[in-house]
């Protein structure tokens, strides 16, 4: 499969273990995915991904970017643009969440299979699932299956 790579997956693999249960149980998934399951697929990611990984404590970006280093960069298209704009002006995110609508748009039009996140707020959300789809299939692409590593873990076995 061609999964896409957002920013959440390599600060979880970077980042300090969490004393938040929660939080230290999503390292330890994403860690086990990375380890373990991700030379099954092509692995890619967008200049948008860069430029938000590069931002916060400079070793910390540094390791992010590392591990971005590694996969396939895809090319921002006019039409990715577009479809990005579609997404916030259709009010399914809300105006701030400009690069998270770039990434699924990105995702979309490079016919991604799935796009990998933690980020349930924007990206790995049921309730934005539906109009996105919709929107996406009105312009005549496949919205890719948006998910966590945890979910894409149980699709492996």
């Amino acid at each position: 499969m061609r999964v896409f790579i957002e920013t959440t997956i390599p600060s979880y693999l970077t980042a300090h273990p969490s004393k938040d249960i929660l939080q230290l149980a999503r390292q330890q998934v994403t860690r086990e995915w990375w380890d373990n399951h991700r030379q099954a697929h092509a692995l890619f990611t967008s200049q948008v991904v860069l430029d938000e990984a590069a931002k916060g404590d400079a070793r910390q970006a540094e390791e992010r970017l590392v591990i971005l280093a590694h996969l396939t960069l895809i090319e921002s298209l006019s039409r990715a643009n577009e479809l990005a704009q579609q997404i916030l002006e259709a009010g399914i995110l809300p105006r701030f969440a400009v690069q998270d609508a770039a990434i699924i748009a990105l995702a979309t039009v490079h016919r991604m299979d799935i796009l990998l996140s933690w980020n349930c707020r924007h990206l790995a959300n049921a309730a934005i699932q539906a109009p996105l789809r919709r929107l996406a299939a009105g312009q005549g692409f496949e919205l890719p299956v948006i998910c966590t590593p945890d979910e894409l873990l149980e699709d492996i076995g």
